[in-house]
């Protein structure tokens, strides 16, 4: 069987049993941004998917309103609420991504997906063909550096990945990915 059917199978199972397991927490957290905040509290953000195709994806919001659309290490910290520091030092805000794994918009594993206007990421992805693997939810780069790393650190990391794709590199940056979450270091407060 294919890489991608195999991937395709584990990340439909692996998400199943995720939301399943973490659907009491995301609603908790999904009525606690409502009740606070007057907006919707996910937030569905413009990024840059297979094949630089944009697509919708759902994070908790985290931000007031009125922020730029711009990438973590370069939005000013006003911008920020309180509760979304705490989820985005959890890394609680990435949960409803799981939907799009489900639904075939990402994966657990690729490179994250871009903003959509970050021109030199697209750009330089572009170039080494990386665009053409789904972006994911946790990555190489991400295991290696996170937010900490330059644009040009990050796509030779996701050059890395791409050229070493297998279900056993997948399941390796999962569990890295566990342990670093629950490590909480490199991640832009």
């Amino acid at each position: 069987m294919n890489y991608f059917i195999k991937k395709r199978y584990f990340d439909l199972f692996i998400s199943s049993i995720l939301l399943i397991i973490l659907l009491f927490p995301i609603m908790i957290i999904y009525f606690i941004l409502k009740i606070f905040y007057t907006t919707n509290p996910i937030y569905f953000s413009k990024r840059v998917g297979k094949n630089n195709i944009i697509f919708l994806m759902p994070k908790f919001r985290t931000m007031t309103e009125d922020a730029p659309q711009v990438a973590k290490n370069k939005i000013n910290n006003k911008y920020i609420t309180r509760l979304g520091r705490l989820l985005r030092y959890s890394s609680l805000d990435e949960l409803p991504q799981l939907f799009s794994v489900l639904f075939g918009k990402m994966s657990l594993v690729g490179p994250r997906p871009a903003l959509f206007n970050q021109k030199g990421l697209i750009l330089l992805r572009s170039k080494k063909k990386i665009h053409h693997i789904k972006p994911g939810i946790t990555g190489w780069a991400q295991i290696n550096g996170r937010d900490k790393i330059s644009i040009r650190k990050k796509v030779e990391l996701d050059y890395y990945y791409y050229n070493n794709l297998s279900l056993y590199m997948d399941i390796k940056i999962i569990i890295i990915t566990f342990f670093k979450v629950f490590n909480f270091r490199n991640i832009l407060r």
